[in-house]
């Protein structure tokens, strides 16, 4: 599944604006990739993520506090 930024005017499967990332939950665990700059400032300019890309950044950013102290 591919993590997009939209303009809410398009439909749901319609033209993006930029590809921030993406998830495979087929693999276990399942892979998550994030570019962080990208995120941080589409959220910065008023970009409201939807609830599940909500739930992924958190945990993007939980697993690299993990992979940080490890």
């Amino acid at each position: 599944m591919r993590i997009v930024v939209c303009d809410s005017r398009h439909p749901r499967d319609g033209r993006f604006i930029e590809e921030i990332g993406y998830y495979d939950p087929s693999f276990t665990p399942p892979k998550l990739s994030l570019k962080k700059e990208r995120v941080l400032y589409w959220l910065s300019v008023g970009a409201q993520p939807s609830p599940v890309v909500k739930r992924l950044i958190k945990t993007h950013n939980s697993l690299e506090k993990t992979k940080t102290e490890a």
